[in-house]
């Protein structure tokens, strides 16, 4: 389900999958309580027949378990490590985690359209149609500005 609920209406993350210059080709989302680590591997899946060769994400999908995925898919995790983690201290890539931030600013074009940021619609299938509908626009407005 991909609504939540709390008092403050209907809490929904969105997983957005893009490449590194920041082009949505895909997204799914989850209810607001749904933890970000078990949705690391959908997020692998969804979206068009490509095989990435690094999976860039924040704090929220660190696990182990998302890190052996990925490896599996023969994909490089880019995962900074929790503050509680066991496991820091070792290498990780600073040059391509700041490429994250071009998929920080892509969700920020889409928190642009009032109708996302404030989660207006009843329905999952109509929030998502509209994000669907943000993603082309942003998309075509990628191609015609180059």
């Amino acid at each position: 389900m991909a609504l939540g609920r709390s008092r403050g209406g209907f809490p929904t993350k969105i997983h957005l999958k893009t490449d590194l210059d920041g082009h949505p080709p895909d997204f799914h989302l989850t209810g607001g309580e749904a933890s970000d680590t078990t949705e690391f591997e959908t997020s692998l899946d969804i979206g068009p027949d490509i095989r990435p060769r690094i999976a860039v994400t924040d704090k929220r999908y660190d696990s182990r378990a998302n890190r052996v995925a990925a490896r599996a898919r023969g994909i490089t995790p880019v995962i900074p490590r929790r503050e509680n983690s066991k496991e820091r201290g070792q290498f990780f890539p600073k040059r391509l985690y700041r490429r994250r931030a071009r998929i920080e600013r892509t969700i920020g074009k889409l928190k642009r359209f009032k109708r996302i940021a404030m989660r207006c619609d009843k329905t999952a299938t109509s929030y998502a149609a509209f994000i669907s509908f943000a993603c082309a626009l942003i998309l075509v407005k990628s191609v015609h500005a180059t």
